[in-house]
């Protein structure tokens, strides 16, 4: 196996394979859960030939691999002799167990990566399909009543629209309960027939005046059930998963093994559903529609500090691995508002990471240095800046908070000129894909972030110039 070294290192530097609680990867990281980190040697792992670094956060032991971090798990289950499930997944018990020895915010951060990494690359693969539909829309080179667009708009639509069939495969996965109860969860909160009950007339209306105004179509047992929209939506399904997993290990204990294939999950899914529909689904929509809100009004109270806050931080926030949280609002804002004004103000910090590696690249000396920094200004243009931080800048400081002042110029530019998110995508050059209005087409917005993204890269030229010159050693 190619990577049999590195991964035999690995396993004997966190403290041994039965010191592994659990591990996933990202992007760029291998994601331990370690029984006790104290038995991890740090030094030693950051040693290890092609290990970036290390970074410990929301409760988890991150190694830094780079882009094929893939190809490393892969051979890492078969070295550990492990399948996804057997490396993954932990009862109910367990997970209650592992919460309670986190804080809440680890709790948080372990939570959500562990739903979202596994649908990331989906995500972004199809909202780069939208926002190339977008350009080719607003560009005048495909109609909108084509038949080729709306197959295309099938291809980048089909993931978002289902997205929570595919957050209760790893919602439930995360919490213990067994995956596919969770997909028919997520089935049965976008099944196609809720839509034409929606378009009927309503029976009678509910909170009527207030922001919680919903018209009633259905009824359960005389109870009024509140129907929402949950295409796209994510805080309703994995809530709901949450529940569905203790009452399936409730009923696992308790029911006989003769009844206990079709009895636990024919029971777990009569009970979240129905819960699903009449409390937790409503309660988390409107959360959800809350949390957008409460957002969007913060950022927009000084769009301009706000997007320069953002750009200069975000990069610290994916240093210490904890930037899932923002990765949850954008989905979330995608869904409930059709698009997000936050996150899309750190579609410069990947300019900023390349144009310190590029000053780093060409005056430096070390030939080691030099080969790092050339793949890892491409990644950055592509949207992935790990290997800039970890490879490149982070080992400097000096650079790196360079590299996060450019960043925060260019944040501020994307706040200043308005600019939102429409599809779920990468930074880079191809986000700016994201930034098409899908029914407007290029507006001023489209072209503030371009020159956010510009301003970014020469930002960090001129400062690596000026007050970071001397901060990079020629024969480092």
């Amino acid at each position: 196996m190619k990577y049999e070294k590195m991964i035999q290192s690995i396993l004997k530097e966190v403290g041994g394979q039965e010191n592994i609680e659990s591990v996933y990867h990202c992007a760029t990281r291998l994601r331990f859960q370690l029984k006790d980190e104290t038995k991890a040697n740090d030094e030693a792992v950051k040693a290890i030939d092609g290990v970036l670094s290390i970074v410990k956060g929301g409760g988890q032991y991150q190694i830094v691999i780079g882009q094929h971090v893939a190809d490393v798990y892969n051979e890492l289950q078969t070295m550990m002799g492990t399948t996804e499930n057997e490396i993954e997944l932990k009862d109910a018990k367990e997970f209650k167990q592992e919460m309670k020895k986190k804080k809440i915010s680890s709790q948080f951060i372990d939570v959500i990566s562990g739903v979202f990494t596994p649908v990331l690359g989906m995500l972004t693969a199809t909202g780069v399909i939208k926002g190339l539909l977008a350009f080719l829309a607003a560009t005048g080179l495909l109609a909108t009543t084509s038949g080729t667009y709306q197959m295309l708009n099938i291809v980048g639509d089909c993931f978002f629209n289902f997205l929570p069939i595919f957050l209760g495969y790893t919602s439930m996965k995360k919490f213990g309960g067994t995956p596919f109860i969770g997909m028919a969860i997520g089935a049965a909160l976008v099944y196609p027939s809720l839509t034409t009950i929606m378009a009927g007339d309503a029976l009678y209306t509910l909170f009527s005046g207030t922001i919680f105004q919903t018209d009633v179509y259905v009824e359960f047992l005389g109870i009024p059930v509140l129907l929402m929209n949950y295409a796209s939506s994510v805080i309703p399904v994995i809530l709901t998963c949450y529940f569905a997993a203790k009452i399936e290990k409730f009923f696992a204990k308790r029911i006989s093994d003769l009844f206990k294939t079709f009895a636990v999950p024919a029971l777990t899914l009569l009970i979240s559903i129905i819960l699903a529909f009449l409390i937790i689904g409503p309660i988390a929509t409107f959360a959800s529609d809350l949390l957008g809100a409460a957002f969007t009004a913060l950022f927009n109270l000084n769009a301009t500090i706000s997007g320069f806050l953002y750009g200069a931080l975000i990069q610290v926030c994916v240093m210490f691995g904890v930037h899932w949280g923002f990765v949850a609002i954008s989905v979330n804002n995608l869904a409930t508002l059709g698009y997000d004004p936050i996150t899309i103000a750190g579609l410069a910090s990947a300019f900023g990471q390349a144009g310190v590696v590029l000053m780093i690249m060409l005056r430096t000396k070390n030939k080691k240095l030099k080969s790092v920094c050339g793949p890892a200004i491409i990644s950055a243009m592509v949207g992935i800046t790990e290997p800039s931080i970890y490879g490149v800048t982070l080992q400097f400081k000096k650079p790196f908070m360079l590299a996060c002042l450019a960043s925060g110029i260019g944040g501020a530019i994307i706040g200043f000129g308005g600019v939102k998110q429409y599809v779920y995508g990468t930074n880079g050059i191809f986000g700016w894909l994201q930034v098409i209005n899908p029914q407007t087409g290029f507006d001023s917005s489209v072209l503030a972030a371009i020159i956010a993204c510009a301003v970014s890269f020469i930002a960090a030229i001129i400062l690596m110039m000026t007050v970071g010159k001397d901060s990079i050693p020629e024969s480092k």
